[in-house]
């Protein structure tokens, strides 16, 4: 099996509606399972059930997750660019990089998108602005995240993978074009090939191969099952996620999608 054919399964541990202490354990029980990537979100309150639950900020427990595990690849699933000055992001990004290296190549992925939950922008005091103003931040903040993470001294001990969420053909399927090693959406299967090949337009006309993008999708947001898997999977998919909320993290679903991933690189 070549690599551009193997499924990889990664697991959004959403970090709402959960002490700490449940989230460190269930970082330590998806590594144990054999999933590729845990990623968590980049919000500040819960995007379902009680709004003012419990819940804590992504990137502050991502160094912990870095220093915790050993073999799985991590990130935000994903970043809001908005946030935070993208100078600081690339340093953040290279230094999770070089935590979670511990003596060999690093397992961070820089997952990133513009930003759309209104909430976190007014409570903390970001301007919320538009979809196109956010999108072009988004634009404007890859290069320099890119330039910084040539001047750091030292460098990332690898091209950190960027991951970029989103399915918008006019402004967001560009920026992964340019951008993206890892493409992420929600798209359904039967309109995954239209998506691509405007992804593929957007590739001829800023002289990228877009093949060599990662496509990534959702499992279970719908319950969703093998048949679905399977015609993702056939439409290009090779990165699957399923998002675990709190408080008790039930990883059977997990479970279940790590058989049907190694069936299908069996």
């Amino acid at each position: 099996m070549t690599l551009e054919s193997r499924a990889r399964l990664g697991v959004q541990l959403q970090p709402q509606h959960a002490e700490y202490s449940a989230i460190r354990d269930a970082v330590l029980r998806v590594e144990e399972l054999g999933a590729d990537v845990v990623f968590n979100w980049d919000h500040f309150y819960p995007l379902s059930g009680d709004p003012d639950g419990l819940h804590f900020e992504g990137w502050s427990m991502l160094g912990a997750w870095a220093e915790q595990t050993e073999r799985i690849e991590f990130g935000t699933l994903v970043n809001c660019n908005s946030y935070r000055n993208a100078d600081l992001q690339a340093d953040m990004a290279r230094t999770l990089d070089h935590v979670s290296a511990k003596g060999g190549t690093g397992r961070f992925i820089f997952g990133t998108g513009a930003g759309w939950f209104e909430r976190d922008y007014d409570e903390y005091g970001y301007e919320f602005g538009t979809p196109g103003t956010r999108l072009a931040a988004l634009a404007e903040a890859l290069p320099r995240i890119r330039a910084r993470w040539a001047k750091l001294n030292p460098a990332p001990t690898r091209d950190i993978p960027v991951m970029i969420g989103g399915k918008g053909e006019r402004k967001t399927l560009r920026i992964v074009a340019e951008h993206a090693d890892i493409w992420h959406s929600f798209v359904q299967p039967d309109e995954l090939g239209h998506k691509l090949d405007v992804l593929k337009r957007w590739g001829d006309e800023v002289g990228r191969d877009v093949s060599t993008i990662t496509v990534s999708n959702e499992l279970d947001r719908k319950g969703h099952d093998v048949e679905h898997a399977d015609a993702l999977y056939d439409a290009g998919v090779r990165l699957f996620t399923i998002g675990v909320s709190g408080p008790d993290y039930d990883l059977a679903p997990v479970r279940r999608w790590l058989e049907w991933r190694d069936a299908k690189n069996a």
